[in-house]
């Protein structure tokens, strides 16, 4: 029994580490994100659910972005479809269903030709009923 609970845990830790380098950036990563994480802090029914992460291209050729999916449908992300010129910057926009009460933390992985090629982007916050 003690050692499945080890087992386990050495599992989610494994897990929890490798979720934890898709949002870090190193030096030949190309795609880099001036943010991963976008905190709506505490926000009311019914509110702007809009953000917006901004990148840069800082690899030799243009970055495409394949695929860009959300956790879950409350979420829906924006991405350009177009290749992206070395050098340049774009963003990807996420729109959160507000109308959804309580805490949320949500994903949206980004999958592109970049040596860095699946990033994770989290919003989170808390939304309050609408007085």
């Amino acid at each position: 029994m003690k050692k499945s609970i080890l087992i386990l845990l050495a599992l989610t830790f494994s897990v929890l580490g490798s979720y934890a380098r898709t949002s870090q950036t190193s030096a030949q990563d190309s795609l880099v994100f001036e943010k991963t994480t976008h905190d709506y802090g505490t926000i009311s029914q019914g509110d702007d659910g809009n953000c917006e992460f901004k990148f840069t291209n800082n690899g030799d050729v243009p970055l495409i972005l394949s695929n860009v999916k959300a956790s879950c449908g409350c979420t829906v992300p924006e991405w350009p479809k177009e290749p992206i010129a070395p050098g340049k910057d774009a963003s990807i926009k996420v729109k959160y269903n507000t109308n959804n009460v309580g805490a949320f933390t949500k994903t949206i992985s980004v999958n592109s030709n970049a040596p860095n090629s699946m990033v994770v982007l989290i919003i989170k916050g808390i939304v309050t009923a609408k007085q």
